[in-house]
């Protein structure tokens, strides 16, 4: 297939994937988005420039960068490599339709509120996968001494100066961690977070933090201690490789029956992952920053339930449903973080696959053949289980809404391109004047 067009282009693109063919090859992995949002935002709160390298090339970094320009910020972009000068920096009120579109503006709120003492942001957007409450960020940044208040547009908050406080979280939240942490570094005191999230990419932007003089210890563990200092100082941090592409493209080798070698891979950040691949009868090899999955025999069906890190994470959990449809006999998914991240299933259903839901339960039929259909993506993770189903479909599969894949994956289809995936990307033609 004409693999013309394969990069991120205009919001009506769709995908065309010709279903049949094993992934063969080798794939290397890009920045980790959900690392490089908020080591954006952490920028803000340094007196010099930080330089971020391995920064991806996608839509919610740019939008994260416009973001930053309306609020006086300098960048500097070149491939992979970004310079933030955070020393424009002209108040806490960014533009709201550029806020509003992406949820993981949120995390401006520590920053701004340590940076200029206010902050006032629209109500959080992004994928609609459930509701994902703020109010554990609030609860903390309120014992650090802020004012926060709802306003019809979204949030404002306001302090003189933030003190350290001890902050339990209800549950573990990661975008609430990292608030917190942004929030405590400039903080007179110390700063204490217990069930604080313990993701690969807190992890990450604690490492970033303390390159720029931070004094952060306990990050991927529970207990989150932050140390406040006056200023952070200009530093350089490469973003952490993106685990969840990184399973994407392993759960793509699995489905189809191929074999990938992954490469820029931290195999502690997948280990739940490998683990379910071995058990479905995957071979897996790691290696210090690679990873190799291959079938070569039949997929086994395999339960598995999302979990917060180091459970199974939920931003892999479609693409595991997806997986299962290959599978042979009956696997049950437990999604125990968001009621909505079962949406793509009604698209799978189109292609012919079995599954049953009820509530946060997907019961999926494994072994029916799937074929070829239309299909719509819903929001950045469905997307990329849509593609792996439809690789393994019979037949032509179109994929609309490829915008929410540009998102969050860095040129997916053309990877999937050089290792044997018939995939090729067009726009759909403009209609016509009524």
């Amino acid at each position: 297939m004409d693999q013309a067009g394969l990069t991120q282009g205009n919001l009506d693109d769709l995908l065309e994937i010709e279903g049949g063919n094993r992934l063969l090859g080798e794939v290397a992995v890009s920045g980790s988005k959900n690392a490089a949002l908020p080591e954006m935002a952490a920028a803000l709160l340094s007196d010099g420039p930080l330089l971020l390298t391995n920064l991806p090339e996608i839509e919610d970094v740019g939008t994260m960068s416009a973001i930053l320009e309306s609020l006086g910020v300098r960048q500097q972009r070149s491939s992979d490599q970004l310079v933030i000068d955070p020393t424009g920096l002209k108040g806490g009120s960014p533009d709201f339709a550029a806020a509003g579109r992406m949820r993981a503006s949120l995390v401006l709120l520590g920053p701004l509120l340590a940076a200029v003492g206010e902050a006032t942001l629209p109500r959080p957007g992004g994928d609609d996968i459930g509701a994902r409450r703020i109010e554990q960020h609030v609860a903390g940044l309120e014992l650090m001494g802020a004012k926060v208040e709802a306003t019809p547009e979204g949030i404002r908050a306001t302090c003189s100066r933030l003190r350290g406080a001890h902050i339990l979280l209800d549950m573990p939240t990661v975008t609430g961690t990292e608030n917190l942490m942004m929030a405590a570094v400039r903080a007179e005191g110390i700063t204490i977070i217990s069930n604080a999230a313990r993701e690969p990419h807190v992890v990450d932007l604690a490492i970033c933090l303390n390159s720029m003089g931070a004094r952060i210890a306990g990050a991927g563990t529970d207990r989150v201690v932050v140390e406040g200092v006056r200023h952070l100082h200009q530093a350089e941090h490469r973003v952490r490789p993106d685990y969840i592409e990184a399973g994407t493209y392993a759960v793509a080798a699995a489905a189809t029956g191929g074999e990938l070698l992954v490469q820029d891979v931290i195999c502690d950040d997948l280990t739940q992952l490998l683990h379910k691949l071995r058990a479905a009868g995957c071979q897996v090899e790691e290696g210090a920053s690679w990873v190799r999955v291959g079938r070569r025999a039949e997929l086994r069906a395999v339960d598995m339930t999302t979990w917060p890190h180091p459970g199974f994470a939920t931003d892999l959990q479609s693409q595991y449903v997806a997986l299962m449809t290959q599978a042979d006999g009956q696997s049950t998914v437990w999604e125990a973080l968001y009621e909505n991240r079962f949406r793509p299933v009604e698209q799978l259903r189109r292609l012919g696959a079995k599954i049953e839901v009820e509530g946060r339960i997907a019961v999926v039929h494994g072994g029916h053949p799937l074929v070829g259909a239309e299909l719509e993506i819903t929001d950045i993770r469905s997307g990329a289980a849509l593609v792996i189903a439809g690789l393994c479909a019979q037949g032509i599969t179109t994929c609309r809404n490829v915008r929410h894949l540009d998102r969050g994956y860095q040129n997916l289809a053309g990877k999937l391109a050089k290792v044997g995936a018939r995939i090729s990307r067009r726009a759909i033609p403009a209609a016509p004047n009524s």
